[in-house]
């Protein structure tokens, strides 16, 4: 029996990352997962509401009750931007929640996701939903440490699919693609989850009624945070909705056969005026010769699959 995965997650906890948190507090009371930290990162929103917004969800849920650690408040090289208009002022949707109960540490995000790859090594499995400056700057700090984790997963990028924050960028790269392409650029075993991948498992009116209809605390805490975020989504989707981004990336951890793949390097544009934070691959019949490790691109999923997993995780409170 293959021993649960144990998961260091790094985010921006904004509406989709709440869910996520929510699904992996399901995933650690069924046995299915370890949780082992959280680190925040600025995106969604600034790091610190970021950190008290995951004590929030993960308190909802009734634990676990693990570290959560502060990280970046600002990209390596470029100014620092929040998707408000997305996830509210607060982060989720306007909310305003009561103060957590507990604290964030003191301990930066960056040096947690070292000091626990150090204690743990070739144990970790890295999923980091938010831009990727904590894992920039971790890499920095310890040059071994793409040796230490056991697999990097990250929400992020576009590559047959238009952008969502430009034409051509995804939002977790475009808020710090120099960190981005560190990350790419690192010899560890790395799964990206794009929008080509997220953007089909979008959740409409069907959906979203049954988890209001549901009933408890956790399942009405869900719903309202996800009204926002509907509303918000709307006028992409063409019909009430919500693209829940981050949580199939958490899902394809426990289930990689859930998932659709190509193998390929990948590039982040660092200098195009209009490209960016775009992710770049070589996709012609015969690609050039690129001396970086090829990265897990999920190009799709079991939509059906995913959205019945997530929603019964968020019903089993």
């Amino acid at each position: 029996m293959t021993k649960p995965p144990k998961i260091l997650y790094d985010c921006d906890t904004g509406i989709d990352d709440a869910m996520t948190l929510l699904y992996l507090a399901s995933l650690v009371q069924a046995g299915e997962a370890e949780l082992a930290a959280v680190g925040t990162v600025h995106g969604n929103i600034d790091p610190m509401t970021g950190a008290l917004n995951t004590l929030r969800v993960l308190e909802a849920a009734g634990g676990p009750v693990v570290p959560v650690a502060v990280g970046a408040a600002r990209p390596m090289a470029q100014d620092v931007h929040y998707a408000v208009d997305w996830h509210g002022t607060d982060g989720l949707g306007d909310t305003r929640l009561p103060e957590p109960a507990g604290r964030p540490t003191a301990e930066p995000a960056a040096a947690q996701i070292v000091r626990l790859a150090r204690a743990m090594p070739g144990e970790l499995t890295l999923l980091a939903t938010g831009p990727l400056t904590n894992l920039g700057a971790a890499l920095l700090l310890d040059g071994e440490l793409p040796s230490l984790i056991r697999e990097v997963v990250v929400m992020g990028g576009a590559f047959d699919h238009p952008g969502n924050i430009t034409t051509h960028a995804e939002a977790n790269i475009w808020h710090d693609p120099e960190a981005a392409d560190l990350v790419f650029a690192a010899d560890w075993p790395i799964v990206l989850v794009p929008l080509d991948a997220t953007h089909p498992t979008a959740v409409h009116d069907d959906w979203l009624d049954r988890l209001a209809a549901h009933g408890t605390p956790v399942s009405r805490f869900a719903a309202d945070i996800l009204e926002f975020y509907a509303d918000a989504y709307t006028p992409t989707l063409k019909r009430r909705g919500a693209v829940i981004h981050d949580a199939l990336a958490a899902m394809l951890i426990v289930d990689p056969e859930l998932g659709e793949y190509a193998h390929r390097p990948v590039r982040v544009e660092l200098r195009g005026e209009l490209t960016r934070g775009t992710t770049v691959w070589d996709a012609r019949s015969l690609p050039a010769d690129d001396a970086r490790r090829p990265v897990k691109v999920a190009v799709g999923s079991d939509v059906a699959e995913f959205q019945e997993r997530l929603l019964s995780a968020l019903m089993a409170f």
